[in-house]
C-alpha cells in the first residue's frame, strides 16, 4: 500500500435489508489492489436504482462482488496493483466498479477505469458509468440502434432514461420516452425525446399513430411485466425489445407469442452486473473510442438532480425512492 494512504475509511454497509435507515456508516481498513485492480480514491459516488434494490434485500450480488452499495464512482488514482500499466497515481478517473462505491476508497478492475473526459466535473463523472456503461451495451450494442431507428424509453427522466435520450438525440435515432407528470414530459422534450404521459394516454397508441402504424424499432425497458404486452403491440417489425429491470414486476402472463413470431421480433435482456470484467472492459472500451469525445465536447452531460454527502446516504436514497428525481442522485466526499 502507498504509505501515504491512511490505514482506515468510512464505508456505508447495509446493516440488514430494510428501509433507508438501515445504510450505516462503518469504519474498515483501506483495501489493497489486487494484480490488475487500482484503488480510487472516491471524490463522488453515483446512486441509482439497482443499489435502492439490494438495500432492500431484492437484488441479490453476484459471487465475489463487493456487498458495499455503490456501482459506480468517480475521484484519483491513489494506488495500482501490479500489472497496470494504463492508469497512473493521482490520475482523474471514473469506473464502473463491482460494488463499494459508497467509501472513501473503492478497488476496481483496471479495464472498468476510465480518465475523466476533459471539461467534466467530478459529479458529472460520478454520473456516467452505471447508466451509460448499461445503455451503450443494452440500447447499442444488443439492440442494434442506428441513425434513423426509433427507439421507446421507458422512465424516460430516471438516469438510465435521460442517458439514452441524449445518446439518441448525439446519433440521431428518433426516441419516444415515457414519464408520469408534465414537469417531467417537459424534461425529455428538452433532451430531444417525444414524451408520453403514462398516466393519461397509451404508450403503444402514441408512438403506432405517430409513426404511421410502424412502430418502435427498439425498446428500452425498465418495468417488465405490466408493459410487455403493450411493448410487443409497440414494436415495429424486426423489432428489438431489450429488458433491463422489472420494476413492476418479472411474471408476465398471457402474453401473445404469436405477436413475436409475426414480427419477427427479437425479446432480450441484460443485467450488468453479472457480467464478467472482460466484458465490461470491452464496454468501457467501446464508451471510450464512441462517446468520451462527446463527453469533452460538452453534449450527453449526465443530468444532476441532486447531491448528498456520503454520510447522508439514506437521504439519498429517500430521495430516489420518491420517483420526484429528473436525472441522477450524487453522494459526494
Amino acid at each position: 500500500m502507498h504509505p501515504s494512504l491512511p490505514a482506515t475509511m468510512t464505508e456505508i454497509h447495509i446493516s440488514t435489508p430494510g428501509a433507508p435507515d438501515v445504510l450505516q456508516p462503518i469504519q474498515v481498513p483501506v483495501p489493497a489492489p489486487k494484480p490488475g485492480e487500482v484503488l480510487i480514491h472516491v471524490r463522488a459516488a453515483g446512486v441509482n436504482r439497482p443499489d435502492v434494490l439490494q438495500r432492500e434485500g431484492n437484488y441479490p450480488i453476484p459471487p465475489g462482488a463487493n456487498p458495499i452499495p455503490g456501482l459506480e464512482v468517480a475521484g484519483t488514482v491513489a494506488a495500482v496493483g501490479d500489472g497496470v500499466t494504463a492508469h497512473a497515481i493521482g490520475e482523474d478517473v471514473c469506473a464502473l466498479t463491482n460494488g463499494g462505491g459508497y467509501a472513501e476508497y473503492c478497488v476496481v478492475p483496471a479495464g472498468q477505469v476510465l480518465p475523466i473526459p476533459r471539461g467534466v466535473s467530478t459529479q458529472q463523472a460520478a454520473a456516467i458509468p452505471e447508466t451509460f456503461f448499461t445503455v451503450w451495451a443494452n440500447l447499442f450494442q444488443l439492440g442494434r440502434a442506428r441513425h434513423g431507428e426509433v427507439t421507446l424509453i421507458h422512465g424516460g427522466t430516471s438516469g438510465i432514461g435521460t442517458t439514452a435520450l441524449m445518446l439518441c438525440r448525439e446519433f440521431g435515432i428518433r426516441a419516444f420516452a415515457t414519464a408520469g407528470g408534465q414537469e417531467k414530459c417537459d424534461a425529455i422534450r428538452e433532451l430531444g425525446g417525444e414524451p408520453i404521459n403514462y398516466r393519461q394516454e397509451s404508450f403503444a397508441e402514441v408512438v403506432l399513430a405517430r409513426t404511421e402504424g410502424r412502430g418502435a424499432d427498439v425498446i428500452l425497458d425498465i418495468m417488465g411485466a405490466p408493459y410487455f404486452s403493450d411493448n410487443l403491440t409497440t414494436l415495429a417489425r424486426d423489432g428489438r425489445l431489450l429488458l433491463i429491470g422489472f420494476l413492476g414486476g418479472g411474471m408476465a402472463e398471457h402474453v401473445n407469442l404469436h405477436a413475436i413470431m409475426a414480427k419477427r421480433a427479437v425479446v432480450t435482456g441484460s443485467a450488468m452486473r453479472p457480467r464478467s470484467s472482460q466484458e465490461k472492459a470491452s464496454i468501457a472500451a467501446s464508451l471510450r473510442e464512441h462517446v468520451w469525445p462527446v463527453l469533452a465536447e460538452g453534449r450527453c452531460l449526465p443530468l444532476i438532480n441532486a447531491t448528498y454527502p456520503l454520510l447522508r446516504a439514506a437521504d439519498a436514497h429517500r430521495h430516489m425512492e420518491s420517483s420526484q428525481h429528473i436525472g441522477k442522485i450524487v453522494l459526494t466526499l
